[in-house]
């Protein structure tokens, strides 16, 4: 459907009763964990409560790369489903395909503009037009603590490298996994990340990750992160292979593990495991971070409808989405923060707040940086590359050297 005759649906959706537009939402998405689950499931309430039938479309695994591989079978076919949850500059990819919606007019009746962050609105949007809603902001540099397995060890929560291995050697004589990890691609690569910007901090990691600067790249600072990965590895159990994320987090739950690299959405399985922040677990910034930000953000893209009852449907979905009340039920499940900037925060708890405050504080300040390693900042292509290599680096004897040589190839992949 060409983007001018799907506005003229839209118009002429909303001058009839919606009973008679009521249609189905298919959602395809990949948050099938405990409070990811949860958050979905509120989106469903509200959709049938405006008598659309919800049709989940659920794609579990991979950090999401199962969901774009179903997604891509179904553009393919001419079968779209209403939204699809991408990101970055992956919406970007999908704009310049010719199979997203243009949802301007539910945006601009919405007040999107002034409602979020320009870092996130800009995202949001293909050629100035908002292809995408936002549901969320994720913090992805997190460490997740045990304060009681740290107790147990006479550890302290560190705030530097070094502080870290010596809590990670003590957590470890005390017969406790000082990290938990999960083998995955993308798992390795989002505690790289968190590495790079601690190591290095954030003008290495937007000229390394951003920008792509293969000097950057190459230099002695990535070489040093290696150093810093090879170093942890050593303190990841045996059983991390394929072992999922919230598996991995539930072993900080239960205090197997002390620690856990991973982004806020982590936050929603111990919440949802009845934890409350500040007693039963700790979120700090993970060493070297502190005042920086990675930021993830979660988005469901429109794609293109055929019927005027769809079209209906998906208004109504990209509205509910971005709605005060989904903002607020959503980011309390699922650990993130509300994109939308009036939302009431009252709510929420020590570590959301913090997130919001160092979010603002690390716009300011140029520290906030987009995850390469959730698809936010570089082409698909060139972050496959890259967490093919790290992936390769953390299953491997290869060295800090030659793990930098690899990696700078890689940020020329396109």
């Amino acid at each position: 459907m060409k983007l001018k005759s799907l506005t003229l649906a839209v118009m002429a959706a909303t001058l009839l009763p919606a009973a008679a537009f009521a249609g189905d939402v298919e959602v395809l998405h990949w948050w099938t964990s405990g409070g990811e689950a949860k958050s979905a499931a509120e989106l469903k309430k509200m959709m049938t409560a405006k008598g659309h039938a919800w049709k989940d479309f659920a794609v579990a695994g991979g950090g999401g790369d199962n969901a774009m591989t179903a997604l891509k079978t179904r553009v393919v076919s001419g079968n779209p489903p209403t939204a699809a949850q991408i990101k970055g500059p992956a919406i970007q990819e999908w704009g310049a395909e010719g199979v997203l919606a243009d949802i301007d007019a539910v945006a601009k009746a919405g007040n999107w503009d002034k409602q979020l962050p320009v870092v996130v609105s800009n995202v949001m949007k293909y050629k100035g037009k908002y292809v995408a809603a936002p549901v969320n902001v994720h913090r992805v540099n997190w460490l997740w603590v045990n304060p009681e397995a740290f107790k147990k060890a006479g550890a302290t929560v560190p705030k530097t490298w070094p502080e870290f291995f010596a809590a990670a050697d003590k957590l470890q004589k005390a017969g406790i996994q000082p990290v938990a990890h999960g083998g995955q691609p993308w798992q390795d690569a989002t505690l790289f990340e968190s590495v790079a910007l601690g190591v290095g901090g954030a003008d290495y990691y937007n000229k390394a990750f951003v920008k792509l600067d293969k000097a950057t790249l190459a230099g002695p600072t990535t070489v040093k992160v290696f150093e810093t990965m090879a170093k942890i590895k050593t303190y990841i159990d045996k059983g991390a292979a394929g072992r999922d994320w919230n598996l991995a987090t539930a072993m900080v739950i239960n205090g197997k593990a002390g620690m856990q690299f991973m982004g806020d959405w982590a936050k929603g399985e111990f919440t949802a495991a009845g934890k409350v922040p500040g007693k039963d677990f700790i979120c700090t910034d993970a060493p070297g971070t502190q005042n920086a930000f990675t930021f993830n953000i979660d988005s469901m893209a429109m794609f293109q409808q055929k019927s005027p009852a769809a079209v209906k449907a998906q208004a109504d979905l990209a509205a509910t989405i971005m709605s005060p009340a989904f903002q607020e039920v959503f980011n309390l499940n699922k650990g993130s923060i509300p994109a939308r900037l009036d939302t009431p925060m009252g709510k929420f708890d020590d570590c959301a707040k913090k997130s919001s405050f160092d979010m603002n504080a690390a716009a300011k300040s140029n520290k906030l940086v987009p995850s390469f390693a959730h698809k936010m900042a570089m082409p698909s292509a060139t972050e496959g590359a890259m967490v093919d290599v790290i992936s390769q680096f953390m299953n491997s004897s290869m060295t800090p050297a030659q793990a930098t040589e690899r990696l700078a190839k890689a940020g020329a992949v396109r």
